[in-house]
């Protein structure tokens, strides 16, 4: 795939005209006062910053909390668009299921060839523990972002699978109901799908996921690893709005074959536990010893079927980005239908023609560690310096295996507000989808991650990228 000279601006054509899903805002834009919509901006970031709505960057210097910038322009979906990425993503996200369960029971994509073995009995976030145990309902994936750029008209592309512990939907509400306070005319005159049913929608989906030792009204609980957090905001928020109860692992404890929260009037039985902790620090009997972030003996219940572990430990493998290389065969495997929304090419880096490949075009490229997130750990070879490029084939030399490389895409624009009015930037979307045993739930936008910085193609938070509100319209 080539990198288009011109990225494609989702706002307006290239004779300069609005597109048919901004009619309707650009003609409210363009009667605005500028010194409105400043003051509306500071108003935002004063309300973002109120709320708390902050997050932490590990290893920054200042090592303080950061405010995610909020752009006052809408990114604008129309139905139609949206119709065809709802379709893809639901049929990825049913192969993703559908393969976690495979991998690790009757594996056999691995016996029909289709992904190597080495693959998964080396990869790092495979989980023997997890074995020939089905989860309750055969959701292993009870909540998905996946990650979607868009390089032209109807090019969608998924960037990657975050299938272990996705975050950003607080941003996304509170993005909407930033919307909804500073501009409600706009919302009289233009008809956007509503996301504020998230939480409640959430809940439901978690319930249903209950295991069958429950009786009437399953408890839910948000694990949190505490204040420190990076996502703790989202974390406090999501408990707040779906009516669970928000704890740590020291308030949690096995009493007599459950999980149970402390309480004032003693110990009361969690049904489904939504954990924001990863794999490793989840349970010091069975993963880290040194873990003070778990509960001990929590697989044990879990394996038992005394609790539900949202989303379930081992998924992490299907965020692994060799892993991801394989999604159109995974999802043509298990659906028995070629994949609606296409990958990114890959090269994996532990094939020598595809590190060759890789060596011998770095300045072009971006290199991402398969277990990475966030943004770090990779390089974005046009943006990148000779000394960069280097110190990163060392790398890449030394641990091959460790990586693979995408080209680098020309990502759609859509316009910020600036002082000088409207000027395109770089965005990624991260839908947000709910999975029970009945249903597969797509919240109509997610969350629309910006580069602030003309020219870059880095959309990450914690690389100094904002977010906006997404309006999917209703048909």
């Amino acid at each position: 795939m080539t990198r288009n000279k011109v990225p494609f601006d989702e706002m307006r054509l290239s004779d300069g005209s609005v597109r048919e899903p901004y009619a309707e805002y650009s003609a409210w834009f363009n009667q605005q006062n500028p010194a409105r919509l400043q003051t509306k901006s500071d108003e935002a970031e004063a309300f973002f910053r109120r709320t708390g709505i902050t997050f932490n960057v590990y290893g920054a210097a200042e090592a303080q909390e950061r405010l995610i910038p909020f752009d006052l322009v809408p990114r604008i979906v129309s139905h139609r668009e949206w119709s065809r990425l709802s379709k893809g993503i639901e049929q990825r996200v049913r192969a993703i299921n559908a393969f976690l369960w495979d991998i690790y029971n009757r594996q056999e994509i691995l016996r029909a060839g289709r992904i190597p073995q080495e693959l998964i009995a080396k990869n790092e976030a495979f989980v023997p523990q997890m074995m020939g145990f089905t989860p309750p309902g055969s959701v292993y994936t009870h909540i998905v972002g996946t990650d979607i750029v868009r390089t032209g008209e109807d090019d969608f592309y998924v960037l990657e699978d975050n299938a272990r512990t996705p975050s950003g939907v607080s941003y996304m509400l509170e993005n909407r109901e930033t919307m909804l306070q500073m501009f409600p005319e706009l919302f009289s005159k233009i008809k956007v799908q509503s996301v504020s049913d998230y939480p409640k929608t959430l809940r439901a989906s978690l319930a249903a996921c209950a295991p069958a030792i429950c009786n009437g009204k399953p408890t839910v609980a948000v694990l949190t690893p505490g204040i420190h957090n990076s996502a703790y905001f989202e974390h406090s928020f999501l408990a707040d709005q779906m009516g669970a109860e928000l704890v740590e692992g020291h308030d949690l404890r096995v009493v007599d074959g459950r999980v149970a929260m402390r309480t004032t009037r003693g110990y009361k039985v969690i049904d489904v536990l939504y954990r924001r902790i990863d794999d490793d620090f989840l349970d010091p009997m069975t993963f880290n010893p040194d873990s003070l972030l778990g509960v001990p003996g929590i697989m044990d219940v879990y394996r038992a079927g005394g609790i539900t572990l949202a989303n379930a430990p081992g998924t992490g493998i299907a965020d692994d980005k060799a892993i991801y290389s394989y999604m159109p065969d995974i999802v043509e495997f298990y659906t028995g239908e070629k994949a609606i929304l296409k990958n990114v090419e890959t090269h994996r880096c532990a094939e020598p023609d595809a590190l060759k490949y890789v060596l011998d075009n770095l300045d072009k490229l971006v290199v991402k560690e398969v277990h990475g997130s966030g943004g770090y750990g990779m390089l974005v070879g046009p943006a990148a310096s000779k000394k960069e490029i280097e110190a990163f084939r060392e790398k890449l030399l030394a641990h091959p295996g460790n990586y693979i490389a995408q080209p680098t895409l020309s990502l759609s624009t859509v316009p910020i507000f600036v002082d000088q009015g409207l000027a395109p930037r770089h965005v990624d979307l991260r839908p947000f989808v709910q999975v029970s045993p009945r249903a597969i739930n797509i919240t109509p936008g997610g969350l629309t991650r910006v580069a602030l910085s003309e020219g870059s193609l880095v959309v990450n938070s914690s690389q100094g990228g904002g977010t906006k509100d997404t309006w999917v319209l209703e048909d």
